[in-house]
């Protein structure tokens, strides 16, 4: 059995939900009190034992490359003349640049979240791999990540992670799976449908945040690719439909002990930058403190 060692992540969007902000900010970048969403991605890749981790970017993504670059000399000696006061800084900064081996390629082609994984195809091989995105992630023990690779393990296919929606707008938003519960949360998937509203969906199981793909997927996403017509995207759905229907084994797995954190529009951001911010030890007190006198005033 090989082992999953290998995550991509795509972040060439432009991010035009948060415009005016990410005109030159990727909106992976964005703050969750004090790190980046995708750092909160990143870090638990690597607590699942992932050591390569694929960045699909754009020519507007150069902070992203920064971030998990080694720190600049300006920067750590700025620190050091900090003393003790910076020294749990300067290691956090250096710790960031060791997470894992960072490889970025450029995104080329059609449209479409299909797209990031024939750019990567080359350095994948013919490895199961993570395939996640930088804008959203499930809270959750033992983590999404590590939840996918137990039930990869057993199952030897392609495993998507996800989550019971509760509010009927939510239908409009994920794409979402039927099929024949095999244990517990999961599930032999013989159906999967994109956005299809409340009285369309098959299921109230979405699709959400990572998944872990076998790479046989690739010849799929060549077969995608010649039946788009002019003008259409390219999903990594519509692969993962020709596998389903050739018999090909795709599990949805209900990811257990977690949250759900979309942060790709603002209210669902600033949802999460508070809960986090009432969870973070350095401002959880005067921030609570601060919530509840906006609120008496607003009463």
């Amino acid at each position: 059995m090989t082992k999953i060692t290998k995550a991509v992540i795509p972040a060439a969007g432009f991010g035009t939900r948060f415009l005016p902000q990410t005109k030159a900010m990727p909106k992976e970048m964005l703050p969750i009190v004090d790190k980046p969403i995708i750092q909160y991605v990143v870090e638990e890749l690597v607590d699942a034992g992932i050591s390569d981790i694929i960045i699909v970017t754009g020519y507007h993504k150069r902070t992203i490359e920064d971030h998990f670059d080694t720190p600049s000399k300006d920067l750590i000696e700025n620190l050091k003349m900090g003393g003790e006061k910076k020294r749990h800084l300067l290691e956090q900064i250096n710790q960031i640049s060791e997470l894992a081996n960072f490889i970025y390629v450029r995104q080329k082609g059609p449209y479409g979240n299909g797209t990031p994984l024939l750019n990567v195809r080359h350095l994948i091989g013919d490895e199961p791999f993570i395939y996640t995105w930088s804008d959203d992630f499930i809270a959750a023990e033992p983590s999404r990540f590590k939840q996918l690779i137990q039930a990869y393990e057993k199952y030897q296919a392609s495993c998507l992670a996800s989550i019971k929606v509760k509010k009927d707008e939510e239908y409009d938003r994920y794409g979402f799976a039927a099929g024949k519960e095999i244990e517990p949360g999961i599930i032999d998937v013989e159906t999967l449908i994109e956005k299809p509203g409340k009285s369309n969906a098959p299921s109230d199981l979405a699709t959400v945040s990572g998944f872990v793909l076998t790479p046989d997927i690739f010849d799929y996403l060549d077969t995608a690719l010649r039946n788009l017509r002019e003008g259409q995207e390219l999903y990594y759905n519509d692969a993962l439909k020709l596998m389903i229907q050739d018999n090909k084994k795709v599990y949805a797995v209900e990811i257990k002990n977690g949250k759900y954190y979309d942060t790709g529009n603002k209210i669902e951001y600033l949802k999460t930058v508070v809960e986090f911010a009432l969870k973070h030890p350095d401002v959880n007190g005067e921030f609570r403190d601060f919530l509840k006198s906006v609120i008496a005033n607003e009463a």
